[in-house]
């Protein structure tokens, strides 16, 4: 059985991609993420990744971060409004459990589903 992977063209590459999400992006945050999201006309959803040293500091917290963010995304694309997202860390992400931090991405995955479908 081969492994499903998060593929290159689902993720957010350049500048450009970037800011047009920034630019006028529908949002759902908490304590532990923010999470930006603009319709695409692509046939399929991209993330992007924001994690800051200001709000994370130390750099095997941030990967971690990066790796259930884009483990959470890979297991719910097939759910997902096409759009791109972009998921900011929070400041209490850091010292949350793995867990937790993958409720939190679901329900703002299932969120920002309902406002891209209604926009």
């Amino acid at each position: 059985m081969r492994a499903v992977r998060l593929q290159k063209r689902a993720r957010l590459l350049k500048a450009a991609e970037f800011n047009r999400v920034f630019d006028k992006a529908l949002r759902s945050s908490d304590q532990y993420f923010t999470v930006l999201a603009r319709p695409n006309d692509l046939d399929s959803p991209r993330l992007g990744l924001a994690i800051s040293k200001k709000k994370v500091k130390l750099a095997v917290t941030r990967n971690r971060l990066k790796r259930i963010i884009r483990e959470s995304f890979r297991l719910n694309q097939h759910r997902l409004f096409n759009a791109d997202y972009i998921v900011l860390a929070g400041n209490q992400a850091s010292t949350a459990s793995n867990s937790r931090l993958i409720q939190s991405l679901g329900k703002h995955w299932e969120q920002l589903n309902k406002l891209c479908a209604n926009s």
